[in-house]
């Protein structure tokens, strides 16, 4: 039995799970957690036309790109999504990337907005799972933005004006999680990863298993 389990895993196509919420919801120390606990899920590498800050490494935190190379990718379709920053810099999920992993059956963590979900749900609509979190509360949302100490008032105060409009997609994700504690918001995706791994169109070894059942049904061999 435990071969034959080992076997399916083997042959399990993986998934694409992103996690979208409001800043200062917590969503990138969830991340955290869940990359940090899972070898089996991996995060997604996104290309960008900007140049490296200071202490980013290609390859981990982005692929940096010309703007050249990004036409290039465009004219090949080879992005799952991808958009032009407010601030002149492009960025794109490059489908080689992604399915890399995916068809191995490893799975892919994506930390992206509403509209990069909705466009990788167009695109691979069988392997997306997209999972929202909310805040408890909108003064605990300010409280947390003001708590770490890395935007200015200024800042802070544009995120805010933008929460509500964020937060109107809500009901175009699969799953949507209050984070109130962190432990228990990562226990939670962990239970919604557990479930989605089972679906049947992950399962592509169950085809080859169910005909051998039948196989072997049919053969009338005595039990």
């Amino acid at each position: 039995m435990d071969e034959i389990i080992d076997r399916l895993r083997k042959v399990r196509k993986g998934a694409m799970f992103i996690i979208e919420a409001p800043s200062g919801t917590g969503k990138g120390t969830v991340i955290k957690e869940l990359l940090k606990n899972d070898q089996n899920i991996k995060f997604s590498v996104s290309v960008t036309t900007r140049q490296p800050r200071p202490g980013e490494v290609e390859g981990v935190d982005y692929y940096f790109v010309s703007d050249e190379q990004y036409d290039e990718f465009l004219k090949q379709d080879a992005f799952y999504e991808y958009v032009d920053s407010q601030y002149g810099s492009r960025y794109g999920t490059l489908r080689s990337e992604v399915d890399s992993f995916i068809n191995v059956g490893q799975d892919v963590l994506f930390d992206m907005d509403w509209a990069g979900a909705r466009q990788m749900r167009q695109k691979a609509p069988d392997d997306v799972v997209t999972i929202y979190l909310l805040p408890p509360s909108i003064r605990e949302l300010r409280r947390r933005l003001e708590g770490r100490g890395t935007d200015s008032r200024e800042v802070i105060e544009k995120r805010m004006g933008i929460i509500m409009e964020k937060i109107s997609h809500w009901d175009e994700f699969d799953y949507v999680i209050v984070n109130v504690s962190l432990a228990e918001t990562v226990t939670k995706i962990q239970k919604i990863i557990s479930g989605e791994r089972m679906r049947r169109v992950r399962q592509v070894g169950l085809k080859g298993f169910v005909k051998e059942l039948v196989k072997e049904a049919e053969e009338k061999q005595p039990f």
